[in-house]
């Protein structure tokens, strides 16, 4: 008979370590005792694993618990936030955004750099945001600038990873964004850039694929296993999760849903421009079209920020602002997503669709509510429409989001801890 083999004293160390890592992440701060309760290892275990993950440079004594008991507070562990930083790039065709969190998952700067000359909207620590070094014409150049300046007036050193979102397809086999004639050039040059000017890995991927994992760790979507994210912005795409994957596809293609041919967009679209797919019906020029057609006021429409102007009157309808017309205009899009949707939910069933991006997010519950009856009417199965709930760039969320599940991969290995 062949003996049950177990984990040697070592491994079960490391496993143990890795377990209150996670709990410190998953909880904050937390005492000896609730350590205790949460791990069900024995006192002396607790103490000794502390102790260990003190000597990695990974927990430290951060305060007291604040219960009132009979003789002095129990100390409070938590994780080192500063001893690694990760960073999030957002990389669209005027602007790059940036978002640095430690390894908590605090966020501790955001920037926007504007491609058209200088940087915008500067959050978080470290005060206003400047021009820095690289301030030629090259917008690569500047996008590796931008991000070591944002990370010197965090006071952070390099990052640990970088997670970079693109529109377009990232290739599987090669991890490179592939060639599309709608993106500028220099999309497909920022990674490398990043990872050898830093010196530090770059993952790359496709930026509603972020907004669709911060859905689902941050978001609306957060406890669900499989769900589809629609993407409304200046273009439309779709993120895939079944069983609690987020799905690519073998030429990582999934949910490139604006080729998706679909009854009035006036089809077929080409196997390079998404015109006549559901791009042509729930786009932002679409949906800004569908306003004025409507009776509605928008904003002047610029093609390389389109999803502002639509996002303003979508926005302006379901706030009440835009009278009758605005009703209408909400059902006729709302008809529209709708298509693309049951398209969607007919061969994946997911049972839950979330509405993110400009549009998405500025429709709201209203806008959600009402695609969920038109798609009723159309599909047999059942499904949930839910609108995006993380604040902020979800892209950036998801970015930050994956940089850390990383960087806490390498970093909680107690072999590579030292």
């Amino acid at each position: 008979m062949t003996s049950a083999r177990t984990a040697s004293p070592r491994t079960a160390r490391a496993i143990n370590d890795r377990i209150a890592l996670e709990l410190l992440v998953a909880h904050g701060p937390l005492t000896a005792a609730r350590l205790k309760e949460l791990t069900g290892l024995s006192r002396p275990s607790v103490a000794d694993l502390l102790q260990r993950l003190a000597d990695d440079g990974l927990v430290r004594v951060v305060g007291e618990a604040g219960e009132t008991r009979r003789g002095p507070n129990a100390r409070l562990y938590g994780l080192v936030a500063d001893r690694a930083h990760v960073a999030a790039v957002d990389v669209r065709t005027g602007t790059v955004s940036f978002a640095l969190a430690d390894l908590a998952g605090n966020t501790v700067r955001q920037t926007v750099l504007a491609l058209d000359g200088g940087e915008t909207g500067e959050t978080g620590q470290g005060g206003e945001a400047g021009q820095g070094e690289g301030d030629g014409a090259d917008p690569v150049a500047r996008t590796v600038a931008a991000l070591r300046q944002a990370l010197r007036d965090s006071g952070a050193a390099a990052p640990h990873t970088i997670a970079v979102g693109a529109p377009g397809m990232i290739d599987p086999a090669t991890g490179a964004l592939g060639r599309s004639t709608a993106l500028p050039a220099w999309h497909a040059r920022v990674p490398a850039a990043l990872r050898d000017g830093l010196g530090v890995p770059v993952l790359l991927e496709n930026e509603v694929n972020l907004a669709g994992i911060a859905e689902h760790r941050l978001g609306a979507a957060r406890g669900r296993d499989t769900f589809v994210l629609l993407w409304l912005g200046h273009s439309v795409g779709a993120a895939v999760v079944l069983d609690g994957a987020l799905r690519r596809g073998a030429s990582g293609g999934t949910g490139e849903i604006g080729f998706l041919p679909v009854p009035g967009a006036g089809w077929p679209p080409s196997a390079t421009v998404c015109d006549g797919g559901f791009h042509s019906l729930a786009g932002s020029a679409a949906v800004c079209e569908l306003a004025r057609a409507h009776g509605l006021d928008t904003p002047p429409y610029d093609p390389a920020d389109g999803a502002r102007a639509a996002e303003t009157v979508v926005r302006a309808a379901t706030a009440g602002a835009a009278g009758s017309g605005g009703e209408a205009f909400l059902g006729a899009l709302a008809e529209r997503i709708a298509v693309g949707a049951a398209a969607v939910t007919s061969v994946l069933d997911p049972g839950c669709v979330v509405l993110g991006g400009e549009v998405g997010r500025a429709g709201g519950e209203a806008l959600a509510a009402r695609v969920a009856d038109r798609l009723a009417a159309m599909s047999p199965l059942a499904t949930e429409v839910l609108c995006g709930t993380v604040e902020g760039s979800p892209v950036l969320g998801g970015g930050l989001v994956t940089a850390l599940d990383a960087a806490r991969a390498d970093l909680f290995e107690p072999a590579r801890r030292t």
